[in-house]
């Protein structure tokens, strides 16, 4: 089939979580206020929307408010917003009542959802893409056609002339570390957990807000067990979401932090490092303390906390794992027998050059080796390329701690489709429709 016989998206959304769903929702508003339709699709591997599904554990709370969600900082009056969605399900009020900020992580997932809904026929499920090839006219590449393997294993193709990236985080795990049936991730803790039978002990590595809200949730759902948190630090480290130290969250923080020189970039991360990144919010470090302190005074220690220490070996067994760790003052070892080893080891930005093979020749690159992205989250690329290839995270380099998380995405997803507007009206695409 020709270029030209070949239907061709105006955009091809890769992955359908919150920041595509964002964006799903921003270019409907903007087709509803100047009446410009934007042909957009959108791709996710997954068979049904999810987010994090395997932490949405029972008390744990959203750490951005919820006037941070979808839409409200981009559009107040969204009918997509976290308020118009406690309004349909009839709990504004006791929303209201409840007198917080903070809505529970399982209640934020069902607004997801509740906001995916209405987006179900421009999202294609169980679709994995799997490349993204150029298509060249005259020497220039017009067109990107977009390889996906559906569930049935099936390949399809879809062609668009603009391309949006929002396939999500990837979990980390240490070097030369695989997850099996008693190795995990922490993503995979809800969907493990029921096949962990009477466990005597369970490891948990990791100093974040994930290891310790796994650690308490370990502790809870087996009462008779050993839980051992393992981080190097002495202690947890409290998040510092104080209201100065959140500016650098703003929309403008980001155009502060994309005109800054390089040298300004870095001493930015670092300084507030400590409102993302292996921190916890103090309640539940205090929780923590709490139970560990109470089970001394029984003299029944059933939380151990193993800090200033790491785990140098894995070893998996036949019906257990042993974990050796490490205090790292004395370099004394421990071995422990456990039934379950969880890493609570964070997460990283998909590469977006994983699925764009070649035309990754046509992208540009800074000094340092990362993507050169324009303020618009447009990928930088060569003259031969006409098609706009955007990116939702993996731009803390370019944009800064909010490339990954929820703060900015109303505001981002705004930017990038205006971007997208004005260069479809543009001559060129005017004519190549």
């Amino acid at each position: 089939m020709s270029a030209m016989e070949q239907h061709v998206h105006d955009l091809v959304g890769i992955g359908f979580g919150p920041s595509n769903l964002a964006l799903a929702i921003a270019l409907r508003e903007h087709h509803a206020r100047t009446g410009q339709l934007i042909d957009a699709v959108f791709l996710d591997k997954q068979p049904a929307f999810g987010w994090h599904r395997g932490m949405l554990l029972e008390g744990t709370t959203m750490q951005v408010s919820f006037l941070k969600d979808l839409v409200t900082m981009r559009n107040p009056a969204s009918e997509f917003s976290f308020l118009a969605y406690l309004q349909d399900k009839g709990r504004l009020l006791d929303f209201i009542n409840h007198k917080t900020m903070f809505p529970s992580r399982m209640e934020f997932h069902d607004y997801l959802e509740w906001a995916a809904a209405p987006f179900a026929d421009q999202v294609r499920y169980g679709s994995e893409v799997i490349a993204v090839t150029p298509v060249a006219v005259a020497g220039t590449v017009e067109y990107l056609d977009v390889v996906v393997r559906q569930g049935d294993g099936t390949l399809t193709t879809r062609r668009t002339r603009d391309l949006v990236l929002a396939a999500g985080l990837e979990p980390i795990l240490p070097e030369g570390m695989v997850s099996d049936e008693r190795i995990w991730h922490s993503e995979e803790l809800l969907d493990r957990l029921p096949g962990l039978r009477d466990p005597r002990r369970i490891v948990v590595v990791g100093a974040g807000q994930s290891a310790a809200e796994v650690t308490g949730h370990l502790h809870t759902t087996f009462p008779d067990a050993e839980v051992c948190a393992v981080f190097t630090k002495y202690g947890y480290t409290p998040a510092d979401d104080s209201s100065f130290a959140n500016r650098i969250f703003d929309p403008e923080a980001v155009d502060h932090f994309y005109a800054a020189p390089d040298e300004v970039k870095s001493r930015l991360l670092g300084y507030h490092a400590s409102t993302n990144y292996s921190v916890v919010d103090l309640e539940v470090i205090d929780e923590l303390y709490r139970r560990h302190y109470q089970e001394k005074v029984r003299g029944t220690e059933r939380l151990r906390i193993l800090n200033a220490s790491r785990l140098v070996e894995v070893e998996p067994g036949a019906t257990d794992v042993r974990a050796t760790v490490e205090f790292l003052p004395t370099g004394e070892r421990t071995p422990l027998d456990a039934d379950a080893v969880v890493f609570a080891t964070g997460y990283r930005p998909a590469d977006p050059l994983t699925l764009l093979g070649a035309i990754g020749e046509h992208c540009d690159r800074l000094p340092g080796g990362g993507l050169r992205v324009g303020r618009d989250y447009r990928i930088a690329t060569s003259q031969a390329m006409r098609c706009g290839i955007y990116v939702q995270g993996a731009t803390e380099h370019t944009h800064g701690l909010t490339s990954t998380l929820l703060s900015n995405t109303a505001v981002r997803v705004g930017e990038i489709v205006q971007s997208m507007a004005d260069r479809l009206r543009s001559p060129h695409y005017a004519f190549s429709r």
